[in-house]
């Protein structure tokens, strides 16, 4: 990934008594969030998340932040705080423990739990584990951390202020504002009064929704729209929602008991994730409601809801396997309902839709955000942001988690409260808070890392581009034999065509073409087989783009023989 700031260069030594923030992912994106905090020769990491791969990056499973600016300080991280269970907040931690397997860890009782879950997929071993809930302090070197209650799209959410000897600095993570949540659990403004009241030097708010004007709607509202769905249902309910979204799911669980209808969990996470909920008490399961999945075969439709995962069009999910009818025991009928409960995160719209006809063409009746009010946001809308500012008055701001127009959005909105000091800045734009006043000091060169199955960071942009290459395009393999002796080539050219519409005929035009460019190389001197195999490439890559309009991966193998 090139660096937006090339005109940044690495920053100084850090200033004594001053603050530096390294945004290690999560600014300019949605997803992948991680923060470098460093005072006195000591660092604290704030959430450690994956970004989901879009359709330009074919055959990634997941990217990670770049580790690699803190590699050789590993050993100076104090602790890894966790705001929540999100997988863009705490997917890639078992990456960086893999590096340093002791790091002390620190969230909520559900976050960590959450966690666990994934180190015990990943085999590690558990760490020293710091469960801390809304008001409590706890001190790692020289970062004395307190912890604010926030709601979110998943309960116990947290923002954390962090104390040093450069200011206080307050991290919303992610969160929103709603006055009526399913927990009755909202965001302590009191608290974030108060701190604004002690004076925040460093104000790290969420970005997602500051484009969006107003307030983001409560959970309770969509209540009414659930209800709806299953009143209309005739047949089955299919339900797809994220596999942390408690919240959703305790509504459709109240849902199916007014319905008298029983529900079965679909997908590993989602069965995971909510026995987890239930053991801890976030989520209530009323007595009789819950079945094994493979029991509702013996149910009538009209009796049956699903919880699936798969809500964001993920090709080996539940519910696109649902579609695709390659489920092992799911299969949709003519007149099932399918409620998809969740927002479309960006870049996933195509695999979306694609799954919603697969539903339809089966028959099933599809509720999505599109045409039902089925999905709130867990992030503050722009009035909400206001608010904040206007409670905390903090002295200087950064947007956090969001793309740029997002930060920029919430930038100005920042300045309109009269914010006296707003610094944007994008994944590895070091920000340091020295006497109390925020600036950019220089860049650190981070970029995407690509898990690719068992592979961790081997993948690179380069790989990436030639598979984009080899997935629209196709490719051409040129084998030519060339006489070491006389210099003439003796045999071929043999062209092969793999992935578009070139057939044998079309390369009769070419084949001359290719044996006077070589002949005319070692003519000039060329005898090393990587430069005839260059002079092959551009022979043919010229004429496959002048007469096919096609750009394919061109392998040309010269041998000589």
């Amino acid at each position: 990934m090139s660096h937006p700031h090339p005109e940044l260069s690495a920053p100084p030594e850090l200033a004594k008594g001053a603050l530096r923030v390294i945004p290690l992912g999560g600014l300019g994106e949605v997803g992948r969030n991680m923060t470098v905090f460093e005072y006195d020769g000591r660092l604290l990491v704030v959430d450690c998340g994956v970004l989901f791969p879009e359709d330009h990056h074919p055959g990634v499973d997941l990217i990670l932040p770049d580790f690699a600016p803190i590699r050789e300080r590993l050993a100076d991280i104090e602790a890894l705080v966790l705001t929540h269970g999100h997988e863009d907040h705490i997917g890639a931690t078992p990456y960086l423990l893999r590096e340093r397997g002791d790091i002390p860890l620190v969230g909520s009782e559900l976050t960590l739990a959450l966690l666990d879950s994934k180190l015990r997929e990943h085999r590690l071993k558990e760490t020293v584990h710091h469960r801390v809930r809304e008001g409590d302090r706890l001190t790692f070197g020289p970062f004395e951390l307190e912890f604010v209650a926030v709601n979110h799209s998943i309960p116990d959410a947290l923002a954390v202020a962090v104390r040093t000897g450069a200011g206080l600095v307050l991290h919303t993570g992610d969160f929103k504002m709603d006055q009526l949540p399913l927990d009755g659990r909202i965001t302590d403004l009191r608290a974030f009064a108060r701190l604004g009241e002690e004076g925040v030097d460093l104000f790290l708010t969420d970005s997602t929704n500051a484009e969006t004007p107003g307030f983001t709607p409560a959970e309770r509202s969509i209540t009414p729209v659930i209800d709806q769905v299953f009143r209309d249902s005739a047949k089955r309910v299919v339900v797809a929602c994220f596999a942390s979204h408690v919240h959703r799911v305790q509504q459709v669980l109240d849902a199916a008991v007014a319905h008298d209808r029983k529900v079965a969990y679909v997908g590993r996470s989602m069965v995971r994730n909510m026995m987890i909920a239930k053991e801890l008490g976030y989520l209530t399961v009323p007595a009789g409601v819950l079945v094994d999945a493979k029991e509702l075969a013996t149910l009538p439709p009209e009796r049956v809801v699903l919880i699936s995962t798969g809500s964001q069009g993920e090709p080996m999910s539940a519910l696109s396997r649902i579609a695709q009818r390659t489920h092992s025991f799911v299969h949709i009928e003519e007149g099932d309902t399918v409620l998809l409960a969740s927002s479309l995160i960006p870049g996933n719209e195509n695999a979306v839709y694609r799954v919603i006809n697969g539903l339809a063409r089966w028959g099933a009746r599809v509720v999505h955000k599109g045409n039902a009010l089925v999905h709130v946001s867990g992030h503050a809308s722009a009035g909400e942001l206001l608010y904040c500012y206007n409670i905390v008055r903090p002295r200087n701001v950064l947007p956090v988690h969001g793309e740029i127009r997002h930060m920029l959005a919430n930038a100005e909105l920042a300045r309109m409260t009269g914010v006296p000091n707003v610094v944007v800045a994008e994944d590895g734009v070091v920000v340091d808070l020295v006497d109390g006043v925020a600036s950019v000091a220089g860049k650190v060169e981070c970029g995407y890392v690509f898990v690719d199955g068992s592979s961790v960071g081997d993948i690179t942009e380069s790989d990436l581009k030639d598979r984009r290459i080899l997935g629209e395009e196709g490719f051409l393999s040129i084998i030519v034999v060339v006489d070491s002796v006389s210099g003439k080539v003796s045999g071929g050219p043999e062209i092969h065509a793999r992935g578009n519409a070139l057939e044998g005929s079309s390369f009769d035009d070419i084949r001359q073409p290719i044996i006077d460019a070589l002949d005319r190389a070692i003519a000039e001197g060329t005898t090393d087989a990587y430069h005839l195999q260059q002079t092959v490439r551009r022979v043919v890559g010229q004429w496959v783009n002048r007469t096919h309009r096609r750009r394919p991966m061109i392998i040309p193998v010269v041998i000589e023989a």
